[in-house]
Parts: structure tokens; sequence; C-alpha cells
């Protein structure tokens, strides 16, 4: 991901996501890490937040996201950020990492998560995406 980076990281919101019954009735935290790729001269210059993309207005629009409809997979709640993340028009790419500290494993472990990049679709309409988990 070429260009600036705002990033956001530990973003701990409680949410119903999982495959598992007890997931969806009682639920957990999710911890959400962001890497916004963008072009930050604008507001550099302007020293307008108008011309960059607001972290606190981005954080609890993606607070929303996570404590709204649940899904079973990391992976699908990592798209759907990613998703309304790259619907403002300054971010150019961004990485998402979805943290899941409490998963419903019999074993000792300090965090599962999956972490997805996507990157706004050229002019040819074609959009690059790799993930890794």
């Amino acid at each position: 991901m070429d260009g600036d980076t705002i990033t956001l990281t530990g973003l701990r919101v409680f949410g119903y996501h999982g495959v598992y019954d007890d997931e969806r009735r009682d639920g957990q935290d999710f911890v959400i890490d962001l890497a916004l790729t963008l072009d930050t001269r604008p507001a550099a210059s302007s020293d307008d937040v108008s011309d960059t993309v607001h972290y606190g207005e981005l954080a609890e629009e993606v607070a929303a996201i996570v404590a709204g409809d649940p899904v079973n997979l990391l992976e699908t709640l990592a798209h759907r950020i990613a998703r309304a993340v790259l619907g403002r028009p300054l971010v150019s790419a961004v990485r998402v990492t979805v943290h899941k500290p409490q998963a419903p494993i019999p074993l000792t472990f300090a965090d599962v998560s999956v972490t997805i990049t996507r990157v706004r679709p050229d002019e040819g309409g074609h959009a690059h995406e790799s993930s890794t988990g």
C-alpha cells in the first residue's frame, strides 16, 4: 500500500459473531485494527479535518458494524469493515485486522485474528485483494 497511513489500533467492541449458539447468545469482545492508505498532503496544507479521514467518526462507524448484525466468520466481519472504510472517497486502501481474543478454543492462547487488505478498484474496475489469518 503506497501513500500515507492513518492507523487505529485496539478498538474494542462487544459483538455477537461466531458459528456457535453461545457466541451468538452471550457475545464477546472483538478488537479491530485499521490501517488506511490515503494522501494526507491536502489536510496537512489546509489543517482542516474535512480534508482527511476523521478517525473519531470512523471508529464510531466501525464499532456500529461490529456491534451490529452477527456473522459466522471473522473473514466476513473484516470484509464488511473494509467495504465501509473504502466507501470514504479519500481512502485508496485499507488493512483490517479483526481479533477474537476469547475465541472458543479449549487451549491456552493469546489471540486469534484475521487480517485482510483491500484496495480501491482501479479505473478498469479491478480490485486488488489479499488476506492472511
